[in-house]
């Protein structure tokens, strides 16, 4: 993979290499342009998570020469690591940028395209297994579907990713389809977020519950490692994957009435700040070699 980023981004080479988060491609682009002597732009750098995401996401980091985080404690976290305060600029999540003005159809509408009842609690489902655990994930997403049932509530349940242990989650699911629980492989960006803004809680280890969800108030049962170190809103609860505790959470929550919740990782103009930054940062043969500030 870093030998074909290389080559591609050799035969045509751009002025900046923009990553994006924690995943393999992201650290193969990032060496393939540190070696060409490229300017990598991290987005979402600084941020903890305690499984095999964070390591990933520091390295980029780290081959990165500028870096667009979401949080102020993002920005001290990589200051810390020896970045320098010159190149890191506070610009929110990218991710939530529009959701305030997204048109959301109505909560009736929506539960009626897909036969479940407006009327009853609906959860947004979304469970990826850990890497560092993938034996037990199966066990975890049936301890998910039984608190569900036994609250007597329904769910829009989405496949997981293709990670160690996803298959074992996927077989839970199926085995478990019923009327109440419908389920979706991939949902297009526009219908997850009418889900995450009409459903009456959000529950799995997602990065939108802890990122996006706060924007629209949602309730977040945030379950196990997967995001463990991220800073929270005060819309997510975490909680162990055990039935009987899930359940007493989804009974205790209220159907009405949510309080609105400040989202820590930004207002919704994070693009605004990236396309200023990616303006006004030195490049080419003004780029400063990588180098650690300490």
């Amino acid at each position: 993979m870093t030998l074909a980023f290389t080559d591609a981004l050799a035969a045509d080479p751009p002025d900046l290499v923009l990553l994006l988060g924690d995943r393999g491609e992201q650290l193969a682009g990032a060496l393939a342009g540190l070696h060409l002597g490229l300017a990598n732009v991290h987005i979402h750098g600084g941020e903890r998570s305690g499984t095999v995401d964070e390591p990933v996401r520091h390295a980029v980091s780290k081959l990165s020469h500028y870096h667009c985080v979401a949080t102020e404690g993002s920005r001290e976290r990589l200051l810390r690591m020896g970045e320098h305060r010159d190149a890191i600029f506070v610009t929110g999540a990218p991710g939530l940028d529009g959701l305030a003005d997204m048109a959301l159809p109505d909560r009736t509408a929506l539960c009626g395209a897909i036969g479940i009842d407006p009327t009853r609690p609906v959860a947004l489902v979304l469970f990826h297994p850990v890497l560092q655990e993938a034996a037990t994930a199966g066990r975890d997403m049936q301890a998910i579907l039984d608190a569900l049932q036994q609250s007597g509530w329904q769910a829009v349940c989405l496949m997981p990713n293709a990670d160690a242990g996803s298959a074992d989650v996927r077989a839970v699911i199926e085995q478990r389809r019923q009327p109440g629980l419908h389920v979706v492989t991939h949902l297009a960006r526009p219908d997850f977020v009418a889900w995450m803004a009409c459903c009456d809680a959000m529950v799995g280890n997602s990065s939108a519950g802890i990122i996006e969800a706060a924007t629209f108030a949602t309730p977040v049962l945030n379950i196990g490692s997967r995001q463990n170190l991220r800073e929270r809103n005060d819309n997510v609860a975490d909680l162990p994957a055990s039935a009987d505790v899930l359940a007493g959470h989804l009974g205790a929550l209220p159907r009405e009435g949510r309080r609105p919740v400040a989202n820590r990782y930004g207002d919704g103009h994070a693009g605004e700040r990236i396309e200023q930054v990616l303006r006004t940062v030195p490049i080419g043969a003004a780029l400063t070699p990588k180098s650690n500030a300490y």
